[in-house]
């Protein structure tokens, strides 16, 4: 029965033949069978939260593999401290993983508090009231005005109705609803003769034979979508797993060169310990615990800029973005009406502000009488009442009478005044067919008629216009005039409410006819503030931005061309006959997507993905869910959005402010180059060690056995690991991002990309600084003493040229002291080694006390790497 999808095609009759049902409703025996049939009309718990597996995923990471076994051979060969550290790090990270995933992934239980509703229905021809859940296909439901729809239903009999399906269409102005029959090949957004779960009625009443319930409603197919998309990794959570692996190969490869060299040596088991030091030390195990905290502290430092970050990583993704798809409804506008232009006296005129102007002169309405007239009819001729909310007086009711009675209010006109002294008598509602609405009020000597409704509507029941103060016959060609001055309006997606009036000297009830015609005034939900600015900085740091919407094709060109999105528009008929080839090829040029589906907008998010973007979507409504989902990186309002729009999200706006997203990826892309210099650092001192260890042995086969020992021992190897992979390291993410909004977004295939020379460089320079010590040491000096000055040289080479890794400009440009933390730690660092080599824990770690002179002699090493690379800094920039 629930198969078909073409409901809105068929006749009354003919759905009523189809769910063997009438307008008597059915009896309560065969509604009990059906709710044994379909199911409860809810959205079932079909997606199981497992909260282990969502655990172990956390692991599955080649990078936590390493460091696990470095965890469990440390445990082994003794190396306790170490074991713990490593595993407190890898379970650290994995803990704040799970607890972000796990939180996103109870998303769809809150679908289910969206329909715990009551429904009144038909049931052996009596109105009853019942539990929503118990709806079921072939009930005939009665709706009236605000109530929740809470099935899909196919519209009998209606009544003036109006629903508000912006958070199922993304629909922002209420929507026309009827019963008349449909082509089957409708569209979505256009099937007027049906409601659907999830929106409300704001006008009118209807009745309806429910269709579809629970999992089969067009709402329930968007949870059940959900439920089939996984989270997507985060570009940087996808690099550092190819970054792990490059690395993890060629430490395993090195360390495999020192132990054969070992077994050659006859010195296996000192030089195993050796290097399973080395592999511990060369592995950047601080960085998955570093981009945590990198991450939570980006994350504190948005929430203060209105941004909340559900899932850690997103910090990076949003400052990777290439594409931000964004709804328009609430999102790029305010979701309300707002009054743009008004035609009174043959005149446009510009609302800004709480202003009105003409030829950019301020208009004071209140002295104007053609003006003060419409503003007065359009207030007394209106629904919307003021109600106290939270201690504050606010416009209740429809969103386009909502803002007449605001725009009145910002010019001086107050209705609760006026409505006073000019109560009402008689009211003639909205009726789809007249197009217009009526209020008869009682002035005392007198009573008016205020009228407003469509311009066809009202010029057709004037025979006069008010002109310069005098009332003027209004003709044919006088009406064409005004109907050319609506339609440039309308062509700047404003929507046109006329506006007439007439006093009436007798008591009885007048016709709508014989009215003067006062004007008409163009309304249109405006964009938010600062919207304009953010996209035009999206679009100098290289960020495409695209419209999707469920409004209308003119609606959504108007409020791009006010912000400043420019490019082709395709509408979802059009997208239909596209494939997918097709739309990629185009997709680049496309800029507006209007009247968009769910589906479509999911189909939309995909292919830009499989394109080589990193997409963003923002949204409100359920109907966004499916693409937040699939998206690299989803944004939910805060305030206006629905439960499920923001639980499948990995980001909220708090203040639904699109120019929040720009705060956004301005930190995001500062954590992303922050922890290319964390790596940067790590990398080009970590793996020095390894080639020295190598270099050593291959000498002693050389030069004899006499002279031969190990340049680092495994305890000391680890110790460099400890002061200088800490807290030096860690304070990089404390950098201030430099100028990350006049750059394109990076599409680097890898975290190491463009960073090997670099790499290579500092990391040959400290290698030659490390031997050449070895060298002199070992025939000139001794064990002990040598292998303390190269530990001694090691360290500070490591925390001076962390001062370089800050930035591509040269230090004396962005400051010494401009990062307070690193100074902070590499002043602490130093005072830890110096503890080290003069107290009796040298003896532990196998060190001597060093005099001045061989301070005197490590010096020129250790500030090598900063000296080297900072004159290279200062040629770069003489040659540009």
């Amino acid at each position: 029965m629930q198969i078909e999808n073409n409901w809105h095609s068929k006749t009354k009759e003919e759905i009523f033949k189809e769910f063997k049902t009438s307008y008597d409703g059915l009896s309560q025996e065969e509604a009990e069978k059906r709710l044994q049939k379909y199911g409860k009309n809810t959205i079932k718990k079909t997606h199981r939260l497992r909260p282990l597996k969502i655990l172990l995923q956390q692991f599955n990471s080649f990078l936590i593999y390493i460091l696990i076994i470095a965890s469990i051979v440390s445990f082994f060969i003794g190396y306790f401290i170490d074991g713990i550290v490593i595993g407190a790090i890898t379970l650290i990270n994995a803990g704040i993983g799970f607890f972000q995933q796990y939180k996103a992934e109870k998303a769809i239980i809150n679908l289910r508090s969206l329909i715990i509703q009551r429904s009144r229905v038909i049931r052996e021809e009596k109105i009853i009231e019942i539990n929503s859940e118990e709806l079921v296909p072939g009930d005939i439901i009665i709706l009236n005005h605000g109530d929740k729809i809470n099935a899909d239903c196919r519209i009998i009999e209606s009544e003036n109705l109006q629903t508000n399906e912006a958070v199922l269409t993304g629909e922002s102005l209420p929507v026309d609803k009827f019963s008349k029959i449909l082509d089957e090949k409708t569209m979505l957004n256009d099937k007027r003769n049906m409601i659907f779960m999830g929106t409300q009625i704001v006008r009118g009443s209807c009745k309806a034979v429910v269709v579809y319930t629970g999992m089969s409603t067009e709402f329930g197919k968007i949870a059940e979508s959900l439920q089939d998309i996984e989270i997507q990794k985060t570009p940087m959570q996808k690099k550092l797993d190819k970054f792990s692996k490059q690395v993890g190969y060629i430490i395993l490869s090195l360390v495999s060169v020192i132990l054969i060299l070992g077994v050659v040596k006859n010195e296996a088991f000192k030089i195993f310990l050796t290097s399973v030091a080395l592999a511990v030390s060369a592995i950047p195990e601080g960085l998955p615990a570093v981009l945590a905290i990198s991450f939570a502290i980006s994350s504190i430092a948005m929430s203060k800029k209105n941004v909340i970050i559900r899932r850690l990583p997103a910090v990076e993704s949003l400052g990777s973005v290439t594409v931000i798809c964004s709804d328009k409804t609430g999102t790029i506008t305010e979701e309300k009406m707002a009054v743009q232009k008004i035609f009174s006296n043959n005149n446009i005129y510009i609302k800004n502000g709480k202003e009105l102007f003409f030829k950019n002169k301020k208009i004071d309405v209140k002295k104007n009488l053609e003006l003060f007239q419409l503003l007065k009819t359009s207030i007394l001729c209106n629904n919307a009442r003021f109600e106290v909310i939270k201690d504050k007086y606010e416009i209740i009711g429809d969103p386009t009478e909502q803002a007449l009675v605001a725009a009145s209010l910002d010019f001086g006109l107050n209705k609760k005044e006026m409505t006073k002294s000019e109560p009402s008598v008689k009211r003639f509602e909205f009726d789809s067919k007249r197009k217009m609405m009526s209020i008869i009020r009682d002035k005392g000597r007198n009573r008016v008629i205020y009228s407003k409704g469509a311009i066809e509507s009202i010029l057709e029941v004037c025979g006069s216009e008010m002109i310069n103060g005098q009332i003027k016959n209004l003709n044919d060609k006088r009406k064409k005039e005004i109907l050319e001055n609506s339609n440039d309006m309308e062509k700047d997606a404003l929507r046109v409410l006329a506006f007439a009036f007439k006093n009436i000297t007798t008591k009885t009830i007048p016709k709508e006819e014989g009215l003067i015609f006062l004007g008409f005034i163009g309304m249109i939900d405006p964009p938010r503030p600062q919207v304009k600015e953010a996209v035009r900085e999206c679009r100098n740091a290289g960020i495409k931005i695209k419209m999707i919407t469920g409004d209308s094709a003119v609606t959504a060109m108007a409020i791009a061309k006010q912000i400043g999105i420019t490019g082709e528009i395709v509408t979802e008929k059009e997208l239909m006959r596209m494939s997918d080839a097709e739309l990629s090829k185009r997709i680049d040029r496309i800029a507006i997507f209007a009247r968009t589906t769910p589906v479509q907008k999911l189909r939309i998010t995909r292919i830009l993905q499989a394109n080589g973007e990193i997409v963003a979507i923002t949204g409100d409504g359920v109907n966004d869910s499916l693409a937040l989902k699939s998206a690299d990186i989803g944004i939910a309002m805060g305030q206006r959005g629905s439960d499920i729009a923001r639980d499948v999200s990995d980001i909220i706006l708090i203040d639904d402010n699109f120019a929040s997203i720009v705060e956004g990826i301005k930190e995001g892309r500062k954590v992303y180059d922050n922890t290319k210099k964390f790596t940067k650092y790590l990398l080009a001192v970590n793996f020095s060690g390894i080639f020295l260890i190598i270099s050593s042995l291959i000498l002693s086969l050389f030069y004899g056995a006499e002279k031969w020992f190990l340049p680092l021992l495994p305890l000391q190897i680890l110790w460099i690991n400890l002061i200088t992979d800490s807290l030096p390291a860690l304070s990089l993410i404390m950098e201030k991002g430099e100028k990350v909004m006049e750059n394109y977004p990076k599409k680097e295939k890898g975290i190491l990309e463009g960073v090997w020379k670099f790499l290579i460089t500092a990391g040959l320079i400290l290698f030659l600084m490390e031997i050449i010590i070895y060298i002199y040491g070992a025939n000139f000096i001794g064990e002990e003493k040598t292998r303390t000055m190269i530990l001694t040289a090691a360290i500070f080479f490591e925390l001076f040229f962390v001062y370089t890794c800050r930035s591509n400009k040269p230090i004396w440009e962005i400051g010494i002291l401009s990062n307070k933390w690193l100074n902070y730690a590499v002043i602490f660092s130093i005072i830890l080694h110096l503890i080290l080599i003069y107290t009796p824990l040298s003896i532990l770690f196998g060190v001597v006390q060093l005099s001045l002179a061989d301070w005197l002699f490590i010096i020129p090493f250790s500030i090598s790497g900063i000296a080297l690379f900072e004159i290279g800094k200062y040629v770069r920039d003489r040659k540009k």
